[in-house]
Order: structure tokens, then C-alpha cells, then sequence
């Protein structure tokens, strides 16, 4: 079962017990009222019913309702002397009065009399103390006489001890299922019962009707309760089934899927939006992890290429060896020092390999603190004395105090000045620069060459990547020189970028430590002119 039927299923569920809730509340309701005035009639209705079957004195007009029976007992023999009259029992009326005795039962008459006010279709029953009918009476006019109720034998006054009135509902006699709700009400000196009943035809009648009235209104309530929420149901699952269409296309490797169907104010909005999410950080995820499979296959064969390359050397001048070079000692010497070179310029390739490595498995640094700008002056004054033609300056602003890695900031200096020297004409001039800026300390090394191509700025840090592919690994290097500048800075928590502008410059920004502050006024530490350091 799907959710959205699940959700239907439920919503229509609690709003048919809603429904059967007030169905049945009102239902109640109405038929407590209407009982309660069946009841009051029925307390109106002892009066003239009374009238029509107790014995009393007055005469009335002629007429009366049909189907009156009179009672089948005989009347009393007088005596010669005296004529004697039956003793008959008298009733409360309402209001307190009572009827008055009289020689026969008489029966109910039209007009002003007050047998008029009785309901078509009541019935009334005198029963004596011992439960015995003594008279019943229909007030039918004229119609049809429907089946007498089914009476209990006892009753208050009448076989029961009870004197106060007693309210029930009984079923007929016969078959046409007519119910009555009947007043039994005690004669004084327990004398009898006055038994009046009423059938409940228009009662039944009228619930039956509100019956049938709240179940077509139910079920048309809950048809088109069921009807709008499965609208509002589909349209607001829409997503959802978007949701899994994408996921689907998602699973089958297409990672540029989208829910585009998002809104933001509901819940299944903000499920679509975390779903887009989730999707483009595992588009970026693969994405980087895609390029770092690239970089390390890239990696690896540069690699294999420059480790090849001296020891392609190596194994030639072995061979050499071998084809009789060691009868002259010349080219011997030639050979071994050619060896010899090879193996230095691969062990200094497998250094900066292994220390990549270590980078980029953070291995920890050594964190001491020291000035930055005794790193950047040993720094020049040792490229001054590899290149004693180049005009090399160190412009500072005093004391720059950094945490970190002391020997490796060296490296990172060393690898910018000689990538400036190696790369540059031997007239272009070199600036180094070591200042605070904030919380930062700030290296900078430019030289005035001819700079480097913005097409190819973007991958000058990557392991093996050489500007220009023409240059020769003689003079050009294995390209690892900037790879582990960026490596050292990135451990370093700082950042190197390189700065547009006329030549080359590089910016390694790192954090300074705390209290470091520039001395104000700025200090240049090497000629900037002509002057050349001693040879």
C-alpha cells in the first residue's frame, strides 16, 4: 500500500468517526426531545382520557371517538328500597382536581369538551387495584384503530407498590410494529391505574428521516473530503515521486540529477532541498574524488618518467663500464662523475617525493616560534651566493614572529627564489618581502621576468606541471618546486597564490603569532642598486 492511500485511508477514517460521533449525538439528542414531549402529552392526555373512562356524574353533548369499548362488567342490582351506585374510583387530575363519581362510564364527546385535545391514535385503560381492565378507549376519529400495546400485568397501583407515575415504550399487539410510549399513572387510595399510551409513529417516522438524512450527508461529506484530499494528497507527494524518479536516474550514475519541483515552506519542500543538497556534495565528492584519482595517475607517471630518466643514465654509463671504458681512465672519470650526478639529482627527486608524501598524509610539523625574516635573510644571502651576478633585495618591516616548522619556511623560501633564478633572465631583478598584515605574516617574492601564462596559473602548483614545456629538466627542474611550496604553506594553515601583475609574485600568507607587530618604518637589508656582494 502506497503512502498516499495510507495518508487517504487515514484521513477519511477520522473524519467518519467524526461524522458517526455527531451522527449519533444528534441523533440521540433529537429523540431524548422528542420523547420528553411524547411524555408531556401523555401527562396532558390523562385528563380527558380519564374523563372518557371513569364513571362521572355530568353529561356530556352527544358524540365521542370511534372505537370506544365500553367495560363488560355488569352493573350493580339496586335493591327495591334504594337504587344502589357502583363505587368508582377517582383519578388526579391535572392542575390537582379529581373526577367525581357517576353510574356509568361514559364516553368521550366532541365539542367543548376536552376529549378533543387528545392525539389521534391514543389509547387509554382503566385497570382496577388487582391489575384487572376494567374499560380501555382508542381516540382513533374515525380512522383506522391501530393494535392495542403490550401492557405488563403490574403496574403502579395496579399489582404494583409503586405510587409515583411510570414513563416506558412497549411494542403492539399485533404485526404492524406500531411502538407506544405509555403513562401509567396510580389512582389515589390505590384505587387503579390510568394507563394512557401513544403510538410513536411520527417519532420513529421523523428519526428514520434524520436517520437517512445523516447518512446521505456523510457520505457525501466523505466522498468529496475523500475526493479533495486525494487532489491535494497527489499534488503534494508530487515531489516524492519526482524524488524517486531521481534517485533512480542517481543510482544509475547520472549525478547532475535535480528535484526541481521545491517548496521551500513545506515539508516535503525542505526534504526536496536537502535531497538536491545531499546530491551536490555527492556530485563534488566524486567530482574531487575523481581528480584526485587523475592527479595521482598523472602523479605517478610523471614520477616514473623522472626517476627513469637518471636511472636510464645510470644504466647506460654502467654498461660503458662494462664495454672496456675502465682502459681509459678519462672517460672513466667522465662516466662515474655523470653517475654520480644522476644519483644525487634522483635522491634529491625521491626527497621531494617522500616529502609530499608526508604532507599529504599531515604528518605533524614542528611547532616552534621564530622570525620570519631571519628565514627570508639566510634564504638571500644563500642565493646571493649561488647566483652572485643576480641582484637579489629584502625589504622588511621588522620583526615577524610565526609558529611552525622553521627548516621547512626555509624550504618554502629557498623553492620560490630559485624557481625566480632558474626561470628569469640573469638580468631581472629579485624582491623579497616580509611584513604583518593583521594576524597574518606575509612572504612575498617577485622577480621582473617575463611572468607566467594566466591560461596555465591555475596548475603551476601541481606536482611535475612545468610552465613552459620547453625547458629541459636540467634547468627547468622535475617541476616539484612549487607542489611543495603550496604543501608546506597548506600545512602551515596558510595559503600561496600568485599575484597578476607585471613579472612574477608569489604571496604566502600564514598566521602570526600572537603580540607579533611591525616595527613601522621598513628596513631593506641588501643593496638595491648596483652594489653586488662579494663573490
Amino acid at each position: 500500500m502506497t503512502l498516499r492511500l495510507r495518508l487517504l485511508l487515514l484521513l477519511v477514517a477520522i473524519v467518519a468517526a467524526g461524522l458517526v460521533i455527531s451522527d449519533v449525538v444528534t441523533y440521540t439528542s433529537l429523540r431524548s426531545f422528542l420523547v420528553t414531549q411524547v411524555d408531556n402529552q401523555l401527562r396532558v392526555a390523562t385528563f380527558p382520557v380519564g374523563r372518557a373512562l371513569l364513571p362521572t356524574s355530568g353529561s356530556g353533548t352527544a358524540g365521542s371517538p370511534s372505537s370506544v369499548v365500553a367495560p363488560s362488567v355488569p352493573p350493580a342490582t339496586p335493591t327495591p328500597a334504594t337504587p344502589a351506585t357502583p363505587a368508582t374510583p377517582t383519578t388526579r387530575a391535572p392542575g390537582g382536581g379529581t373526577f367525581g363519581p357517576g353510574e356509568n362510564f361514559r364516553e368521550p364527546s366532541r365539542g367543548t369538551d376536552r376529549g378533543v385535545l387528545v392525539p389521534p391514535g391514543t389509547y387509554g385503560e382503566l385497570r382496577d387495584s388487582g391489575g384487572r381492565v376494567q374499560a380501555h378507549v382508542f381516540f382513533s376519529y374515525g380512522g383506522k384503530a391501530p393494535a392495542i400495546p403490550a401492557l405488563p400485568g403490574s403496574l403502579p397501583g395496579s399489582g404494583g407498590h409503586s405510587t409515583t407515575d411510570l414513563f416506558f415504550t412497549t411494542s403492539s399487539t399485533g404485526t404492524d410494529g406500531v411502538s407506544y410510549r405509555v403513562l401509567a399513572q396510580p389512582l389515589t387510595h390505590d384505587d387503579g391505574t390510568i394507563v394512557v399510551a401513544q403510538p410513536l409513529t411520527g417519532l420513529d417516522s421523523t428519526l428514520q428521516r434524520l436517520l437517512l438524512i445523516e447518512l446521505i450527508v456523510s457520505a457525501l461529506v466523505l466522498m468529496i473530503l475523500g475526493l479533495i484530499s486525494w487532489i491535494m494528497v497527489r499534488r503534494d507527494m508530487r515531489p516524492l515521486e519526482e524524488m524517486a524518479v531521481t534517485a533512480g536516474a542517481i543510482a544509475d550514475g547520472d549525478l547532475t540529477q535535480r528535484v526541481s519541483r521545491v517548496t521551500p515552506g513545506s515539508e516535503v519542500g525542505q526534504l526536496g532541498m536537502a535531497f538536491n543538497t545531499m546530491i551536490e556534495k555527492i556530485e563534488e565528492a566524486f567530482g574531487a574524488r575523481a581528480a584526485s584519482e587523475n592527479k595521482l595517475r598523472r602523479f605517478l607517471a610523471d614520477a616514473s618518467h623522472e626517476l627513469r630518466t637518471p636511472l636510464t643514465s645510470i644504466l647506460g654509463y654502467s654498461e660503458i663500464f662494462d664495454l672496456g671504458i675502465r682502459d681509459r681512465p678519462a672517460e672513466l672519470a667522465t662516466a662515474m662523475r655523470n653517475i654520480k650526478n644522476e644519483a644525487a639529482r634522483m635522491g634529491t627527486l625521491v626527497d621531494d617525493l617522500f616529502l609530499l608524501a608526508q604532507l599529504d598524509r599531515e604528518r605533524p610539523l614542528a611547532r616552534d616560534p621564530f622570525d620570519l625574516t631571519e628565514v627570508a635573510a639566510q634564504s638571500v644571502a644563500s642565493a646571493r651566493v649561488s647566483a652572485p651576478d643576480r641582484v637579489v633585495t629584502l625589504v622588511v618591516d621588522g620583526p615577524v614572529t610565526m609558529i611552525g616548522d622553521l627548516q621547512r619556511m626555509r624550504q618554502v623560501v629557498d623553492n620560490l627564489l630559485v624557481n625566480a633564478i632558474l626561470h628569469t633572465p640573469d638580468t631581472a631583478a629579485i624582491d623579497v618581502g616580509v611584513r604583518l598584515d593583521g594576524d597574518e605574516a606575509i612572504l612575498s617574492v617577485h622577480d621582473n621576468g617575463q611572468g607566467i601564462d594566466p591560461a596555465v596559473a591555475s596548475r603551476i602548483f601541481e606536482p611535475f606541471f612545468r610552465s613552459d614545456p620547453s625547458r629541459t629538466r636540467a634547468t627547468g627542474g622535475a617541476g616539484l618546486g612549487l607542489a611543495i611550496v603550496s604543501a608546506i604553506v597548506e600545512a602551515h594553515g596558510g595559503r600561496v597564490t600568485l599575484l597578476e601583475g607585471k613579472g612574477t609574485t608569489f604571496e604566502v600568507r600564514v598566521p602570526a603569532a600572537a603580540g607579533s607587530l611591525s616595527s613601522g618604518g621598513k628596513t631593506p637589508t641588501a643593496d638595491t642598486g648596483g652594489a653586488q656582494p662579494s663573490r
